[in-house]
């Protein structure tokens, strides 16, 4: 995907060397080689190369700094790439639009085609596809999806059964037990 955005690639590289008060470094390094390091992959932590262009949509990895909209799963539009810099245009929620700069040595960001429904909760988008190979597995799940987006013309499913045809409808997950204690309001008059 990055490839169809015009212009060349930046590439930023990790934070590779190892800091350590030990009298033995060269142990260290022995034990953990800076290549072993670097092809080590984590849920939340940014790769250890990462290639943006400007306009690429990326994803912030952890809370830098919430006041001003850069909390993890903040959705940004690349439209600056320096050295120690990215400046990036937030999509979506209260910040929606406002211009924002990730000063680093090592960019808590990955670039962000798609997004979980858990990342989403708390972003208002203007339009959202929602891929459903298997029904949601969760109470609720659903709703956050759907309520994600602003209006119903911005809203589109594409749902496959187990054989991966397309299909017109899935499973809500509800738990009726939720709803067991529930008192019905009647207004009073």
């Amino acid at each position: 995907m990055l490839a169809l955005l015009p212009g060349q690639p930046q590439t930023y590289f990790s934070s590779d060397t190892l800091h350590t008060d030990s009298t033995d470094p060269n142990r260290l390094e022995a034990e953990y080689p800076t290549e072993f390091l670097n092809n080590l992959s984590f849920n939340g932590c940014p790769e250890h190369q990462i290639d943006l262009k400007i306009f690429a949509p990326i994803m912030l990895l952890r809370n830098l700094n919430p006041e001003i909209g850069l909390c993890n799963g903040t959705m940004l539009m690349v439209v600056y790439l320096g050295h120690y810099v990215i400046k990036g245009i937030i999509m979506g929620g209260a910040f929606d639009g406002k211009t924002v700069a990730i000063p680093r040595r090592q960019f808590p960001v990955r670039l962000c085609y798609a997004m979980t429904i858990n990342k989403s909760q708390g972003q208002t988008l203007q339009s959202v596809g929602v891929y459903l190979p298997k029904p949601v597995f969760s109470h609720g799940q659903l709703y956050v999806v759907v309520s994600r987006v602003r209006s119903p013309a911005g809203l589109r499913f594409l749902i496959v059964n187990e054989d991966g045809i397309p299909s017109n409808y899935t499973r809500n997950i509800v738990y009726q037990e939720a709803f067991a204690d529930i008192q019905p309001h009647v207004p009073h008059e």
